[in-house]
């Protein structure tokens, strides 16, 4: 295929993983679970109530153990999209918000996971990871550090910075196409990364369930998992010099 985008770049948010069934757990209050975010999505929050904060990851831990829990077409499409364009010889590059397992799931391979992941537990002192996937308690401690430091849900909580943020503006600075998936883009550093790739020439696309109001060349507006698809298939025919019927 002739590629028309050499270098892209995606960005996603919760909006592509909630048909899978993915609980978002933050209601139109701003409560999680019925938990004020600052007691369970802090340091501060942790640090006062450790217990608490395990027991809502656990949850969220526990649900991708769902059997009914399986990438949808938009995953499944971006995956594709990834295969196609390395196969041409392109780069992509996705980053995502979500914490869930649902990208890797489908096949993604050069993912950035900026704010984390649910299945991976961290050393607050030295920040060594590892995978998890069962609870996490008060009594789990780290084996690295003397005094053992009490681990703590690998995600990046309000107040932190997320991960990876060197290599997701030179991606950015780089790509010649941006899309941004089920995201509000309204929250900081995601919310400059549309700014950031435009000023470096990309032509930026918005597929979401509706209008953000962010400053994108064009949008496509529905159910991720019809609208993501749809774009990559008219992006393959594009490239391959066709037109959709």
């Amino acid at each position: 295929m002739s590629l028309i985008y050499r270098n892209i770049v995606v960005l996603t948010g919760a909006g592509i993983s909630a048909e899978s069934g993915i609980s978002t757990f933050r209601d139109q209050n701003g409560l999680w679970e019925n938990h004020r975010i600052e007691d369970v999505a802090t340091p501060e929050g942790f640090q006062r109530n450790p217990a608490l904060v395990h027991q809502f990851y656990n949850l969220r831990r526990a649900q991708l153990k769902d059997p009914k829990l399986q990438p949808n077409a938009a995953h499944l499409a971006l995956a594709e999209l990834e295969t196609r364009l390395l196969k041409a010889g392109g780069h992509f590059t996705l980053i995502t918000q979500n914490v869930d397992n649902l990208h890797q799931r489908a096949g993604s391979r050069n993912l950035i996971s900026m704010h984390g992941q649910l299945q991976s537990i961290l050393c607050p002192r030295s920040r060594k990871t590892r995978h998890w996937e069962n609870d996490l308690s008060v009594e789990h401690l780290c084996d690295c550090c003397d005094p053992p430091q009490l681990l703590r849900p690998d995600i990046v909580w309000f107040g932190e910075v997320p991960y990876r943020l060197d290599d997701c503006y030179q991606a950015l600075t780089e790509a010649d196409l941006f899309i941004a998936i089920g995201t509000s883009g309204q929250v900081y550093p995601a919310a400059g990364f549309t700014r950031t790739a435009a000023g470096n020439g990309a032509h930026t696309v918005e597929l979401n369930l509706e209008q953000t109001g962010g400053s994108f060349d064009a949008g496509y507006y529905g159910p991720a998992t019809q609208v993501v698809p749809a774009f990559v298939a008219e992006l393959f025919a594009t490239e391959s010099g066709t037109t959709q019927a």
